[in-house]
């Protein structure tokens, strides 16, 4: 029996879908981390930014989408729990910027580490071509997703 190909918008729409699972598997795993770690879903996703690098509380509240008063408590909460420190920022003294902890990167890397580490194999046979299109498609959905964000806001 000859193979019949699918239409372009049946490999969208399946792509589509397999993207959806993966973002209910993040999900659900983002999830068990938070109720590992004791936190919720705002303070996990500011230890998220500020694994890649110290921010400001404003940062931070933009990004956790919470208003500055509540951002101020979340940074208190998880200073207290040891994940997270002030600190000087090393451009402009008078302002502040809230870091990791070695304790939090520690707790955070316990977590996520295995995951990274395990991950970077289904990359095996992915050439650098795909990679930087996989890259460019993930940059235009991120883009697109931050737009209806803000639309819905």
């Amino acid at each position: 029996m000859p193979h019949v190909s699918r239409s372009r918008q049946a490999a969208i729409q399946d792509a589509g879908v397999a993207l959806q699972r993966y973002q209910r598997s993040v999900q659900a795993f983002d999830d068990a981390v938070a109720r590992m770690l004791k936190v919720g879903p705002a303070d996990l996703r500011c230890l998220d930014w500020l694994s890649e690098g110290p921010r400001t509380a404003g940062e931070l509240a933009v990004a956790a989408g919470l208003r500055p008063a509540a951002t101020t408590t979340l940074i208190d909460r998880l200073s207290e729990r040891g994940f997270v420190r002030r600190v000087p920022s090393p451009d402009d003294r008078r302002r502040v910027l809230v870091e990791l902890t070695e304790e939090g990167r520690r707790r955070i890397w316990e977590t996520y580490g295995p995951l990274v580490e395990e991950g970077q194999s289904v990359f095996d046979g992915v050439t650098i071509e795909q990679l930087d299109t996989l890259r460019g498609l993930l940059d235009a959905m991120t883009a697109m997703t931050d737009q209806h964000r803000a639309r819905v806001k």
